[in-house]
């Protein structure tokens, strides 16, 4: 079973940076797709970005590319979301989540199969 432990969220004013730190049990980076996943109160879930093994990095939401970056120390079993510029529109719980690597599923947001419980970030106005 695959377990997701996120941490580093908080609450920083417009344009300020947060990393988002995320660990994850076994084998995680070798056998899945590892992405970040947001919901902000009244939305639905959005997938930020997310990283493959194989293939590499992508952030999928137009509205932080530029902003945000993820990556992977591969030796701390982590995975990173490193956010700057924040603003207040990016305030959300931040889920680390995990799936299955297929190629031809990457970039789907919605069958990510592994969760983590969460990390919330609150960008002050």
């Amino acid at each position: 079973q695959v377990q997701l432990i996120e941490s580093g969220g908080g609450l920083v004013q417009t344009g300020g940076s947060l990393r988002l730190s995320c660990e994850a049990s076994g084998r995680t980076f070798s056998t899945h797709t590892m992405g970040w996943v947001r919901q902000a109160p009244g939305k639905e879930r959005e997938l930020v970005a997310y990283i493959s093994r194989t293939y590499g990095s992508f952030v999928t939401t137009d509205s932080v590319k530029g902003r945000f970056t993820i990556s992977r120390d591969n030796a701390k079993n982590t995975v990173y979301l490193q956010m700057n510029s924040l603003k207040p529109e990016d305030t959300a719980v931040y889920f680390c989540a995990a799936k299955n690597e297929d190629y031809r599923t990457l970039g789907n947001d919605w069958d990510y199969k592994y969760w983590g419980q969460g990390t919330q970030v609150t960008v002050s106005s």
